[in-house]
């Protein structure tokens, strides 16, 4: 197939958006999805639902970031990788973070669709708390991923109320 003239489906695009926008929508027109808060965890089990319709591999580590991989002709090769974070600032917009993630899906189903085979794999990500608007400070689980931080130092961050990171992870079960 030509891959040079493939182009996403931006009417599927917006429509994904609008979907995850209702979960945690605020009346004028943004979202507050708070990491690891019950909202978040619907709008990762609907992320799972799409990346599972793709027939993605998906992992979610230690930290709760969830990977969906699409196989490439050489495994053997650094995956290509996108995405963002599905939570949102306390009064965030609704299209903040979650813009990067529903952007690599939708690119995730233009190529599955058009069975275009890549070189290398691809990897769709939402990184947990990338923010760091409710366990501060910012960047935690992805640099737990990154080795730059330790676990455990991550599971300890606590909310304005006192409730940890590792804990919250564990009762949203991811």
């Amino acid at each position: 197939m030509d891959t040079k003239n493939l182009r996403i489906n931006a009417k599927r695009l917006r429509s994904t958006l609008e979907e995850m926008a209702k979960i945690g929508g605020t009346p004028g027109g943004g979202v507050n999805r708070l990491a690891l808060s019950d909202e978040d965890k619907r709008a990762r089990d609907l992320f799972v639902k799409w990346l599972k319709e793709l027939d993605l591999e998906i992992t979610v580590d230690e930290m709760g970031n969830i990977f969906g991989r699409r196989p490439g002709k050489n495994s053997d090769l650094p995956p290509v990788m996108a995405g963002s974070h599905i939570d949102s600032q306390p009064k965030g917009g609704r299209f903040d973070g979650i813009l990067g993630v529903m952007s690599a899906l939708e690119v995730m189903r233009t190529i599955h669709e058009h069975k275009v085979e890549t070189e290398h794999p691809v990897v769709i990500v939402d990184w947990t708390n990338e923010e760091g608007s409710r366990f501060a400070p910012a960047m935690v689980a992805s640099g737990v991923w990154a080795g730059a931080l330790e676990r455990d130092w991550a599971y300890a961050r606590s909310d304005l109320s006192g409730k940890k990171q590792g804990e919250e992870l564990e009762r949203i079960g991811y």
